[in-house]
């Protein structure tokens, strides 16, 4: 069956291909510091949402927003969209990539829901910590860590780009 690129898969390739920001992600050092500031931002984010809650937690989110979506624009460049474009538009290199970060952030999601539910069960028998309290960002949290880990975890698995001196 032959698909073509629709308008919008031509543009999102465009982007997630455009080049000048590479600097940010050029080097493996770099793509791990990408990602170590996007897993923060998200916990302040979601610290913030939960948090007080008043107008500093507002603002807060506001003022975490945009260096959010910049780092996450940027770890999508660095993986050339992987997770962000259509099947239609990645090589069967890219697919099968994308089925292996796929499957390696389930299982680490898996161990990290395993290990979190052990704190808690842990927590509420042998403590007097109120936990009622926390179903809600717990399931956030949990929403949000099932959502970002692919992305986290291809922006770690990106290899560096080939110099020019190779050929």
């Amino acid at each position: 069956m032959t698909t073509t690129a629709t308008r919008y898969d031509r543009r999102m390739y465009a982007v997630m291909n455009n080049r000048e920001a590479a600097a940010l992600y050029a080097t493996a050092g770099r793509r791990r510091v990408l990602v170590g500031v996007h897993l923060a931002l998200t916990a302040g984010g979601l610290g913030a949402f939960f948090g007080v809650g008043g107008v500093p937690g507002a603002l807060t989110m506001v003022a975490l927003l945009l260096p959010w979506v910049v780092a996450t624009g940027a770890i999508n460049g660095a993986t050339r969209g992987l997770l962000e474009l259509r099947g239609r538009m990645l090589d069967e290199r890219q697919l099968v990539e994308r089925d292996r970060v796929r499957s390696l952030a389930h299982r680490l999601t898996g161990w990290l829901l395993i290990g979190g539910t052990a704190v808690v069960v842990l927590l509420a028998a042998y403590t007097d910590v109120d936990l009622s309290g926390l179903a809600a960002p717990l399931m956030v949290a949990v929403l949000a860590l099932h959502l970002l880990t692919p992305l986290w975890v291809a922006g770690l698995r990106v290899q560096d780009e080939p110099s020019g001196d190779e050929n």
